[in-house]
């Protein structure tokens, strides 16, 4: 009797393994990001955090997700006018928040750009 209750409670554990594994298997994580110019710092850095939050909106509406996990994850630079920013370009420091981390640098056409990203799961 005591090795059919140790082999059913064997078989429960291993089947709460696989459900919680199934779970898992369902969510996701994605890096998202967004990028802004503009006259000075302070306005590029608030344009990339709305385009970084425009992007996550359209993200969670296109996949049909409601709730979702943001968290602050620095990306490449996305600039316009260059194939890359050379690290005398970039204007420190970072602007991190709960939701964004923000890299900044000097355009070609606008004083500052600047790229917001973040990683979001659901």
């Amino acid at each position: 009797m005591r090795s059919y209750l140790r082999g059913l409670a064997l078989a429960l554990i291993g089947a709460g393994l696989c459900m919680s594994q199934g779970a898992t298997a369902q969510a996701g994580c994605v890096a998202i990001s967004g990028t802004a110019d503009g006259l000075n710092r302070r306005t590029a850095v608030s344009r990339s955090q709305n385009s970084l939050a425009t992007a996550i909106a359209n993200f969670k509406a296109e996949k049909s997700i409601h709730s979702v996990s943001v968290r602050p994850m620095r990306t490449k630079p996305q600039p316009y006018w260059r194939g890359s920013v050379s690290a005398n370009m970039y204007q420190k420091p970072d602007v991190v928040t709960s939701r964004s981390h923000t890299i900044c640098w000097s355009g070609v056409v606008s004083p500052s750009v600047c790229t917001s990203g973040a990683k979001i799961c659901w």
